[in-house]
């Protein structure tokens, strides 16, 4: 007999500027559940939170709580009808004690004085039910990360919480401090409060889920006992692919080991992922295949030197080399298109001339400066041989759709003629003619002795481009596929339970 519904948001719509970011989009919660909500980037988990908590109005839709409808305007809205949330980052003051944490806000008075004692003695009995026993009166910032992320869910439920949202609760924590967020967990659920889980680490779902739900592209797919959705049937549907109507797709032969290797990354290191070991070949589309979260990202970041290396070698045919940062990347001959173009790529305010010849003139420095006469025939001749709908090159490049953006980013990189061009989401939120054309400039740059780095979600269109495949889950390499082993079958099994190799 299913429980009591505790929320419940029916046809939930919400568009931005040239997005639909929610298409009739559901989900409701039971009280006394955890409650997984999935998808990949773009799904829209983001924007369904934003609208339940009232950082985002919908535009349509219902969100019943307790059996009264109900519409956010703002967090306090939320929070008033009973919805908590806690951020994968810890949004609390470290400069304040861990009881002005928890009460900041509503703290408690005598007379026109706040009643420190009451404070503080109201948080060790709070944290006592989270077997935190700690000095509640010691700055936050004294205390882990870990520590941190249970004194938020404390305040969180100590504000009358029938709701409680985590979103990427578990993306700073270890496995211990995992296991013991979990315990709290269930102790809540025990408490009958309905939880909201947002992750990408797929085992911790199945670990402590009751049910799944799936968006994908802003729209509801389904939802499902967690106990009855195989991991390779979830990979397949938040992926938007029937695994069981997959087929391989031919790719030459496997065998083949006479590549001309360019780059190799020996027991490679950073904040985010350890001891990766990836060898890239001349002329080759390697692909970086792997849910969200997995690594591929941080696995190219690191290569380009955009996230702190902490550890192991590159190797540059056949030479060791430090990049310790992009610029010493670009002088290596790396190209880098990131995976946010509004944030890591365009320069809104620039035009296109000047976006395109950007990374060129760091590859040369200060002291030798392009002259407009070379940087205006590297602009045209790109957005020529990259078909960029363009008035002029004097454009600026926040005035284009994002497919053409897409295609000045990969001029840029292109103008510093590189012999490894890093792709990370290149096609994201560009039309299907667009993305076309993106995906034979990769295929061509190969074929003409460029090593491209490709990582996209959509693993078909990775498939068809791609000769080497690295497969990742959980921030570790889980296999290696390459020529005809490459197949949607091969990389969706890998994704959904791969062994470390």
């Amino acid at each position: 007999m299913s429980k009591e519904k505790l929320l419940t948001m029916n046809g939930i719509c919400k568009s931005f500027p040239g997005v639909k970011a929610l298409d009739k989009a559901q989900f409701d919660l039971e009280a006394g559940e955890i409650h997984a909500l999935l998808g990949e980037n773009g799904a829209g988990k983001s924007t369904l939170i934003k609208v339940l908590t009232g950082i985002e109005i919908k535009d349509e839709g219902t969100i019943v709580m307790d059996k009264k409808e109900i519409s956010p305007q703002s967090p306090i809205d939320a929070q008033n009808a009973g919805i908590s949330t806690v951020y994968q980052e810890v949004n609390l003051c470290p400069d304040l004690s861990v009881a002005e944490n928890v009460f900041i806000g509503r703290e408690p008075r005598k007379g026109m004085h706040i009643d420190w004692k009451t404070v503080n003695e109201r948080t060790r009995q709070l944290l006592k039910d989270f077997d935190l026993d700690i000095n509640v009166e010691e700055r936050l910032d004294n205390y882990s990360v870990a520590i941190q992320q249970m004194i938020a869910i404390a305040r969180a439920v100590d504000v009358n919480a029938k709701v409680l949202i985590l979103d990427e609760p578990t993306s700073s924590l270890s496995n211990q401090e995992v296991k013991k967020l979990f315990e709290i967990m269930n102790m809540l659920k025990g408490k009958g409060m309905g939880i909201v889980f947002v992750t990408h680490f797929l085992d911790q779902v199945y670990e402590v889920s009751d049910r799944i739900t799936i968006l994908r592209n802003g729209s509801y797919v389904g939802t499902y006992e967690a106990a009855n959705l195989p991991m390779i049937e979830l990979v397949g549907k938040m992926i938007g692919k029937d695994y069981s109507s997959l087929e391989a797709i031919p790719k030459g032969s496997s065998d083949e080991e006479d590549y001309e290797e360019l780059v190799r990354i020996e027991n490679g290191s950073s904040e985010d992922i350890s001891d990766i070991n990836v060898s890239l070949g001349k002329g080759e589309v390697t692909g970086f295949s792997g849910l969200l979260g997995s690594g591929r990202s941080e696995i190219a970041r690191l290569i380009f030197g955009a996230d702190k290396k902490t550890g192991g070698k590159t190797i540059i045919e056949g030479q060791e080399r430090d990049i310790r940062n992009p610029l010493d990347a670009i002088k290596n001959d790396m190209a880098f298109c990131p995976e946010d173009r509004k944030k890591e790529g365009i320069v809104g305010d620039l035009t296109i001339r000047e976006n395109i010849i950007i990374a060129l003139q760091s590859k040369r420095g200060i002291f030798h400066k392009i002259s407009k006469k070379e940087a205006d025939e590297i602009a045209d001749r790109l957005i020529k041989e990259l078909a960029i709908k363009t008035p002029s090159a004097d454009q600026k490049i926040k005035n284009l759709s994002g497919g053409n953006q897409q295609k000045v980013i990969l001029a840029r990189w292109l103008a510093t003629n590189p012999k490894l061009l890093i792709l990370d989401e290149p096609t994201r939120g560009i039309d299907i003619g667009a993305k076309a054309e993106i995906q034979k400039t990769i295929v061509d740059l190969a074929k003409d002795g460029m090593s491209c780095i490709f990582i996209s979600s959509e693993i078909d269109e990775m498939d068809r481009c791609c000769s080497r495949m690295f497969v990742l889950k959980d921030k570790k390499i889980v296999g290696t596929l390459k020529g005809d082993e490459i197949s949607q079958n091969a990389i969706m099994k890998l994704m959904a339970g791969g062994t470390e190799v």
